[in-house]
């Protein structure tokens, strides 16, 4: 691997190899000194560009669990904030001698950009309504250590598939992993031409929640992503929530050990209620820390040498 721009550049036998690395990863959060050699002397910088909590620390905590020296760089704190291009900002940051770079960008395809610009590894963190692969990785990773295999499990993805990266990768990913994927949204809030790309992909399209939930193995909710909208996709939020959120009362038509999940943000009341962000087979939290084991895995296959100390 050079670098992570999609997962569709992924086979199954590299998930498989990231899975198995973020499983010995995951047992470094349980240890009382978080640290490991693998990336002593490299150094990697996350630009981004976009907000984040979630993604923007936990491939900081990785990298620096992994002994590599990180440094974050955000648009408001870099010369982008006084108009310097994109390619400009990379370029100066990889001059310095970057290994590896993480980036999070508003412009669809700006990750694989990058790479075509610089010498150092890319990791695409999310661009624009692309995809946001580490996501899908870390929500299949989920996934796989509740339910054990994912072939034939049926996962159900709902919610603002319109501006999803992560509805865009999980799908590959799922799929790739042997899953039946069913993807839930209003009529305004489907992409376009979707018709096509499930015949072709291997997903199923519906427009009834209440249809898809009780035959689910897992549950997706996708944020409804208002920053995005530029018209209305839908009448109101409370209409939204009687039609297509997962309420108190859709709780009940999923069984006790269905997974939950959601990427985050999270907006309480509005695509999910408290009682199914909260249930006991809710998995967002579990998520974000497979996201770290995930991250780890990723950053240690793009940028440790076969000479460097391995995962001890």
């Amino acid at each position: 691997m050079k670098h992570l721009l999609s997962v569709d550049d992924l086979s199954r036998d590299d998930i498989d190899m990231l899975f198995a690395t973020a499983a010995d990863m995951h047992d470094v959060q349980n240890r009382e000194v978080k640290k490991l050699p693998a990336l002593r002397g490299r150094t990697v910088v996350n630009m981004f560009f976009e907000d984040s909590t979630r993604t923007r620390s936990s491939f900081e905590i990785a990298g620096k669990w992994l002994s590599a020296d990180v440094i974050n760089v955000s648009a408001k704190g870099s010369s982008a904030s006084k108009g310097e291009s994109l390619r400009d900002t990379v370029l100066t940051v990889c001059a310095m001698g970057v290994d590896g770079l993480v980036i999070r960008h508003p412009a669809s395809g700006a990750a694989l950009q990058v790479s075509e610009w610089v010498d150092a590894s890319v990791v695409n963190a999310g661009d624009g309504m692309h995809e946001h692969p580490t996501q899908a990785l870390l929500d299949a990773y989920t996934l796989q250590r509740r339910l054990g295999s994912l072939e034939g499990r049926h996962v159900a993805i709902i919610g603002d598939l319109t501006h999803s990266r992560v509805f865009r990768s999980n799908v590959q990913c799922l799929t790739k992993l042997g899953a039946r994927v069913t993807v839930v949204a209003p009529p305004t809030l489907m992409p376009s031409g979707i018709a096509a790309w499930s015949a072709a992909a291997g997903f199923e399209t519906s427009y009834d929640v209440d249809a898809v939930l009780p035959e689910a193995d897992a549950v997706m909710m996708l944020r409804v992503q208002r920053e995005r909208m530029s018209g209305a996709f839908f009448p109101s939020a409370r209409e939204y929530t009687v039609g297509y959120g997962l309420t108190r009362n859709r709780l009940a038509l999923l069984g006790p050990d269905v997974p939950i999940c959601h990427p985050g943000p999270m907006n309480r009341g509005l695509e999910i209620a408290a009682d199914a962000a909260d249930a006991a087979q809710s998995a967002v939290l579990e998520q974000v820390s497979s996201g770290l084991a995930i991250r780890m895995a990723v950053l240690y296959h793009l940028l440790a040498g076969e000479s460097e100390g391995g995962i001890a």
